[in-house]
């Protein structure tokens, strides 16, 4: 059994090791192939018969050209960037990895907004080059400080990692409203079960922790954007095609979006030519909210465990049954 990993060093860069799968066969790790459509995604799959791939797109086309391909394994919960439809057509299950960072997803939303709440860095950067030392006060604020009591969360997809960041908000005495096609005892016992229309009018910051599918894509456009509050925080560490980000970037220049904190972009590496770069008041890091090491030793644990029980013959976690 050949089995080949298409862009394994945003899983790996050093900290993990690849010796499960490798005990399950022959096992070729490529650092990176392509993260866009190109033949050389093929050729690095070759005539294996299990191909590992995290963000490196494998098509249509791609499939075709490799008829020894048995099992496409996914090194994330999203798997947008498998055609599975047609891997389905040609027997070819597509699993992933359905939870492995729920904690530290929802972590990490919540820091995205404490960050822009009480903007540590940036004063400790104020600190460091010697402003407090020179101060005449023995204290400062260069900007403004925001307290989160009291206030109205809305979570757009209150799954899993909705519910971790569900219960941090709670733990800070904010209301929560969620907003979910698929209501749960679990959420209801977190959350404020609401429509959509009533959370962009009533929260005072939003989360989108929802998948991206064609009903979500753009949620985030200037006609909803309207319907918020004025100053409203959003944070998106889900996708970043939930946001149409001219539009947000207008209303953060406007202000009619105090802030927004950003873990994805619509097209990554982020483009130079993306209107957020240049936005008011727009923190954006490079998709990292997963990346904690703990996080990704679960997912190699659970990829290894997916692989072998395709080889067992009893695949699990197939998203194109």
């Amino acid at each position: 059994m050949k089995i080949v990993v298409l862009d394994g060093y945003t899983e790996n860069p050093g900290d993990l090791s690849w010796e499960g799968l490798e005990a399950l066969g022959d096992l070729k790790v490529y650092d990176r192939v392509s993260y866009t459509e190109d033949p050389e995604i093929a050729r690095a799959i070759g005539d294996a018969q299990v191909a590992v791939t995290n963000k490196t797109p494998i098509s249509r086309a791609t499939i075709d050209r490799c008829p020894q391909l048995k099992l496409i394994a996914v090194l994330a919960t999203g798997y947008n960037i498998v055609d599975c439809a047609y891997a389905k057509e040609k027997g070819i299950p597509v699993v992933n990895v359905p939870t492995y960072g729920t904690q530290i997803v929802g972590q990490y939303a919540v820091g995205l907004l404490l960050e822009i709440c009480s903007h540590y860095q940036r004063h400790s950067d104020t600190v460091k080059v010697g402003k407090w030392q020179n101060h005449e006060d023995w204290c400062y604020w260069d900007y403004p400080m925001i307290e989160l009591f009291g206030k109205t969360a809305g979570i757009i997809g209150l799954g899993r990692i909705g519910q971790s960041t569900a219960r941090i908000l709670k733990s800070m005495d904010m209301r929560v409203l969620a907003y979910d096609k698929f209501q749960s005892e679990a959420g209801a016992a977190l959350a404020e079960y609401t429509d959509l229309d009533t959370l962009f009018a009533e929260s005072d910051v939003i989360f989108l922790h929802c998948p991206l599918f064609p009903e979500t894509e753009g949620i985030i456009n200037s006609r909803n954007i309207a319907k918020m509050k004025d100053g409203v925080i959003i944070i998106n560490n889900s996708r970043g095609q939930l946001v149409v980000e001219e539009d947000l970037a207008d209303a953060l220049e406007s202000g009619k979006v105090y802030a927004a904190g950003l873990d994805v972009v619509s097209t990554e590496p982020i483009r130079p030519d993306n209107p957020l770069l240049m936005a008011r008041n727009c923190l954006i890091t490079p998709h990292i909210s997963w990346a904690a090491q703990a996080a990704r030793q679960r997912i190699m644990d659970i990829t290894v465990a997916n692989v072998r029980a395709f080889l067992d013959g009893a695949p699990v976690n197939v998203v194109n049954l």
